[in-house]
């Protein structure tokens, strides 16, 4: 590797700053874009901060670890390889696929970069596949990270200024970026550029850095923590729903097409009405059912090895876990069917108030065992059928 300044030369701006000399080795710690357009110190021997910029793409620098355009084999192949690559080949949320093919068509005619998109909804339905397309339909590098891998501004700026015109950042969890990170985006996403401040009190002055310009895809299970500010700033915001059985079969039809497996009609119908609603959950139960085929049959899923493997997993005919079964009968027995709040219920099933709310609870609030009032969480008269508890006389929802 190239040796670099130690030292800042006589005709910087800097050299009479107290804060100079970390400014330098800060600088000298940013990719070649940043330094390049800033040229603050009037070197052009920082051009060979080009070895630095291949070690962050290469994903040797501390800073960037979180950011990654590939998953390891093993993630790839579990986790990325029933994923669909193109708009077409996405079953389910037609709207949200047709706004998408509208604006992605006139960014591609306006040979400009698509605006930036935030992504919204329940774990398992899509978003991050979704980003994926939108770099692949616009012929784009993605690069990806998360909210909490996000710590220190530097993080964020060795990314950014690595970004080439029209590539994308995707940036999962987004709501869990801290607000420090979260001020450094503003001008990021409107200006493209980089805002920072050196120095302290009187000595203090604002250096801006230009960014190419990108795209920012955010997506997120908790769309009120965002602050508005941030939310604004997003040209295009998508709320993604719980996916119809009938767009669930389709989606179990082809993935066991990709993983080889034969399976029954009735097999398919059986896991999509037991898979919650969710891509990623029926993908799972799809899995599941082909290694208990492959042990306890003739590697074809039937109707038969798929109830038997449901029945292991402690999935009913609903799609209820033995956690969903421990919340509704803890509400029943416990509490006369509510309302009890949810800090209660979290106490009494040992479960975190967190997972009730984001992972339990929405699905079933969506079949109706489960309803929300302003005094606490009420099991309803389907839960109690369900489950074969007798329904209560009194009704509660009054």
């Amino acid at each position: 590797m190239v040796s670099l300044p130690t030292s800042l030369p006589n005709h910087c701006p800097l050299n009479d700053s107290p804060e100079s000399f970390f400014l330098f080795h800060t600088f000298l710690a940013l990719p070649l874009s940043v330094t390049h357009n800033t040229d603050i110190f009037g070197l052009s021997s920082l051009s060979r901060l080009s070895s630095l910029s291949l070690m962050i793409e290469r994903e040797e620098f501390e800073a960037t670890e979180p950011v990654t355009t590939s998953a390891s084999p093993e993630e790839r192949d579990f986790e990325f390889s029933l994923r669909p690559k193109t708009l077409a080949d996405f079953v389910g949320q037609e709207g949200l696929k047709e706004n998408l093919n509208v604006f992605m068509g006139a960014a591609k005619k306006r040979e400009e970069p698509i605006e930036h998109v935030l992504l919204y909804g329940n774990p398992g339905l899509g978003k991050t596949t979704l980003a994926h397309i939108i770099a692949n339909e616009m012929g784009s590098q993605i690069r990806v990270t998360s909210g909490p891998a996000l710590e220190k501004v530097g993080d964020l700026a060795a990314i950014l200024s690595n970004l080439q015109k029209g590539d994308i950042l995707f940036i999962d969890e987004i709501h869990r970026i801290n607000k420090t990170i979260e001020e450094v985006l503003y001008p990021a996403m409107e200006d493209y550029a980089l805002d920072i401040i050196v120095g302290k009190g009187p000595t203090a002055r604002t250096l801006r850095i230009n960014l190419e310009h990108f795209t920012i895809i955010g997506a997120t299970t908790r769309l009120s923590l965002l602050s508005a500010p941030l939310r604004d700033r997003f040209g295009m915001v998508h709320h993604l729903d719980f996916y119809e059985r009938v767009d669930l079969a389709t989606i179990l039809r082809r993935n066991a097409g990709l993983l080889k497996t034969p399976i029954h009609e009735d097999a398919v119908e059986l896991l999509a009405m037991r898979s919650r609603l969710t891509p990623r959950i029926a993908n799972r139960m799809l899995r599941r059912a082909r290694d208990f085929a492959q042990v306890k049959g003739d590697g074809s899923i039937t109707p038969e090895l798929c109830r038997d493997a449901l029945k292991m997993m402690r999935v009913d005919e609903e799609g209820l876990d033995a956690v969903d079964r421990h919340i509704l009968k803890t509400i029943m027995e416990k509490f006369q069917g509510g309302p009890v709040g949810l800090s209660t219920i979290a106490a009494a099933t040992q479960e975190e108030m967190e997972t009730i709310e984001d992972v339990h609870e929405p699905y079933l609030l969506q079949l109706g065992f489960l309803a929300r009032t302003p005094r606490g969480r009420i099991a309803t008269d389907r839960a109690y059928q369900h489950l074969g508890f007798d329904i209560p006389e009194q009704n509660r929802l009054l």
